[in-house]
């Protein structure tokens, strides 16, 4: 890939992320109109009902049509369930989950189109450093978004709705730039037929990219509730949501860019692990939160270092460790597993929090990052003994 076409495709990838960090806004969008946490939890589940439906028509028909320019009408359905979001506060519940549903689409036909259409420019031996780099301006625009709009809410002191307005603007402009993208950065020759997957996760299962797409739920899991509950998470304490999505964004960027070709030449399963060890101590120091707001700052840290980096690592794994011919269905099957965490944990993760309470909340994200770990020992010993 040309290092010219690189600049679309992260200012592209970075707007289009912001689209997805601006979901912390749903809490402060319900409790306004009288809702609670259940309600974000259900929205999200909708959105996972969208990925659901955007993944698998990117998997199909990514052999038929550049993967760049489906990223880019993705970003398009993003931008209608936020502006729909934003000029319809009246419509009630049931038009809220048909935005959810277009915003998890279009988040989930952008989430493997965009890596799937760098992958296929790229060499294997350089996937892990350009998946590194695409994973800095994905999570700077995740990180970030919610900082930008914080500010925009609490202290320029515009609605939720017009933050969303803004958001809608954001995600139009990435589509714009992926689909320049495509154009500058030509793929490889598209066919006439469809991409199956679905049936190939018989022979994906029994290869070893089994296991980091059962490690990306995990983790996906543990992101996603620090995230989408961080402002209730922080509530009658003295730290601020922003803080962490600041500092969480500033850390997983500076590290990606900095450490990208170095970590690339490290044990892949001995990094993994320390990684994930520090994610899990980025949990354990949210339980400190309330003594003092350092706590959450500590945390932003060590979850930035450790899932931050982590993700690159295992989907790296997912691609590389399956037969070429399977690779775009193990892609496929990866960011469906990955989306299961992101929008479907907080359906149960929001009820958790509201009936049962903060440390039984945190102790559920304790657990998946300890089940993350074992696995990825598991993956160690097995090396290890085929060695």
């Amino acid at each position: 890939m040309r290092s010219s076409s690189a600049p679309f495709l992260f200012a592209g990838t970075m707007l289009a992320a912001a689209g997805y960090g601006a979901t912390f806004l749903l809490s402060a969008y319900y409790r306004a109109h009288g809702g609670s946490d259940v309600d974000t939890g259900l929205t999200l589940g909708a959105a996972m009902v969208g990925t659901f439906t955007g993944v698998p028509l990117v998997g199909w028909f990514s052999g038929r049509f550049d993967a760049a320019r489906m990223s880019a009408i993705a970003n398009c359905a993003v931008a209608l369930g936020f502006l729909l979001l934003a000029f319809t506060t009246g419509g009630g519940f049931g038009l809220a989950l048909v935005s959810g549903f277009f915003i998890g689409l279009g988040w989930g036909m952008f989430y493997i189109g965009a890596p799937m259409a760098l992958s296929e420019r790229v060499t294997d031996a350089d996937r892990a450093f350009w998946f590194a780099r695409f994973g800095a301006f994905q999570m700077a625009g995740i990180g970030g978004g919610p900082v930008i709009l914080n500010l925009l809410v609490q202290q320029a002191g515009l609605s939720v709705e017009t933050a969303f307005q803004i958001v809608g603007l954001a995600c139009v402009s990435a589509s714009v730039l992926l689909w320049t993208f495509g154009s500058v950065a030509p793929g490889g020759a598209r066919g006439v037929a469809l991409r199956p997957w679905v049936r190939s996760i018989t022979v994906i299962g029994r290869s070893s990219s089994v296991r980091p797409i059962l490690m990306v739920v995990l983790g996906a899991c543990v992101f996603s509730g620090l995230f989408t509950f961080q402002t209730t998470l922080v509530e009658g304490t003295s730290a601020n949501a922003a803080s962490f999505f600041a500092v969480y964004a500033v850390t997983v960027v500076a590290a990606r860019l900095t450490l990208a070709r170095f970590l690339a030449t490290l044990p892949q399963v001995h990094l993994a692990t320390g990684l994930l060890i520090s994610m899990i101590l980025g949990v354990v120091a949210m339980f400190g939160v309330g003594i003092h707001p350092a706590f959450q700052i500590l945390s932003a840290v060590l979850t930035g270092i450790g899932y931050g980096l982590v993700y690159s690592v295992i989907q790296t794994w997912a691609v590389n460790n399956t037969e070429p011919a399977y690779r775009h269905a193990a892609l496929t099957w990866f960011v469906l597993s990955y989306f299961v965490g992101i929008f479907g944990f907080p359906v149960l993760g929001g009820w958790v929090l509201v009936h049962l309470g903060r440390e039984v909340f945190l102790g559920m994200l304790l657990a998946a990052g300890v089940v993350e770990l074992l696995i990825a020992s598991s993956i160690g010993l097995r090396r290890a003994q085929a060695a």
